[in-house]
């Protein structure tokens, strides 16, 4: 791919509105995440994302408990062309049906919009004691091997409905955080502090599971997931553990997915063009003693080796152990350069920025209009010094 072609003309960027929380799955089920690219003109070969909460339940933010409908308005409002979203599933499945994936790219496409990305109800990012479907990362057969007869399910289906990729967990603590820290004018940032965290319970129901028994679970769902996705040419996006845990564990678990090197495990794991990260960039900076130096080597490799099928841009001040989720343009990360990374890897998806900071007066999404403006402009000084 030339350089000079990072994005068209007339490409905007998209941004997360919100942290979301997981939705059961059900007659409820709703659309949670939206991720979303550009405006105008000719698909760009890079696009861009946004995860704003959306119709239903447990959703936060300006976007919670609004109906898709609106939510894809509102984006098409903004220029956004290509989106991550939920769809609505009926009661006793975990797998949406061809016709309730048609249904949600008609709602979007409305609007102008493309589903580039399902997120799917299995496989959040939940913590395990709060997640209604924990048998694939409890390790429990035979319930295990019926949900990922689910998930086997989701892949055929989003394939004869045109959706490319799905995006999933594979985590039993969830986001750890420890508090909040004020942040510029009447901001918060959401904080971990290793130091100030108090496990509790001090074990999950997942009780002790060290390095090996986590691989194991990994292992056993790529080995039956990943052929399928092969068959279907459906693109697994896998997002890391967030945010690390020590050496010796948290509440009893060790955490694989939390550093870099257990990130080029995983996708060494039944090497496949459709076995990769949802590569969230905040996280990944988390892992890492000094990110504003580390992390565009690790946008480098797993970028040249084609396994970032979407990205979190996110932007954090501190380290591993000790951070906070500041916004995109105040971080210890230079957003610029890691944009650079992502042009000059070939990277050819979306690019969706993630956590929202939080403020007790805005109404209507501001910080996320600021974020689109942001990371559009990025897109665009990237491509013009090509």
């Amino acid at each position: 791919m030339n350089r000079r072609h990072f994005v068209t003309s007339g490409a905007l960027a998209a941004v997360s509105a919100t942290q979301t929380s997981t939705a059961a799955a059900g007659s409820k089920r709703a659309l949670m995440k939206v991720g979303a690219t550009v405006m105008g003109g000719p698909p760009p070969w890079m696009r861009a994302g946004e995860r704003p909460a959306g119709a239903g339940v447990e959703g936060r933010g300006p976007r919670a408990g609004r109906d898709p409908e609106q939510v894809f308005k509102s984006l098409g409002r903004w220029g956004i062309r290509n989106v991550v979203a939920s769809p609505r599933i009926g009661e006793g499945r975990l797998y949406a049906t061809v016709e309730e994936l048609n249904r949600l790219k008609e709602t979007a496409g409305r609007y102008g919009i493309t589903v580039d990305v399902l997120n799917p109800p299995f496989l959040p990012s939940s913590h395990i004691d709060r997640e209604r479907h924990p048998a694939i990362m409890l390790g429990q057969s035979p319930e295990r091997d019926r949900d990922i007869e689910q998930v086997q399910m989701m892949i055929r289906n989003c394939a004869a409905a045109g959706i490319p990729c799905i995006k999933y967990n594979m985590s039993l603590l969830g986001v750890l955080r420890t508090g909040r820290t004020p942040g510029r004018g009447d901001t918060s940032y959401s904080t971990y502090r290793l130091k100030e965290a108090r496990p509790e319970p001090p074990l999950t129901r997942a009780g002790v599971v060290n390095a090996d028994q986590y691989w194991e679970r990994i292992t056993y769902f790529l080995d039956r997931v990943i052929p399928v996705a092969n068959e279907y040419k459906v693109r697994m996006a896998c997002h890391p553990n967030d945010s690390p845990v020590p050496p010796e564990g948290y509440q009893g678990v060790t955490a694989v997915l939390g550093t870099v090197e257990g990130l080029k495990k995983f996708v060494s794991i039944r090497e496949s063009p459709y076995h990769g990260l949802n590569f969230c960039q905040g996280t990944v900076s988390e892992m890492l003693r000094d990110p504003g130096k580390e992390i565009y080597g690790v946008i480098r490799y797993f970028g040249e080796r084609k396994k970032i099928f979407n990205v979190h841009f996110r932007n954090i001040r501190g380290r591993r152990d000790d951070f906070m989720e500041v916004g995109i343009d105040e971080g210890d990360v230079d957003m610029y350069r890691a944009m650079r990374e992502y042009r000059d890897a070939g990277y050819p998806y979306m690019i969706q920025p993630d956590h929202a900071v939080a403020s007790p007066s805005e109404t209507g999404g501001e910080y996320m209009a600021f974020c689109y403006g942001y990371i559009r402009a990025l897109i665009q000084a990237v491509d013009r010094a090509a």
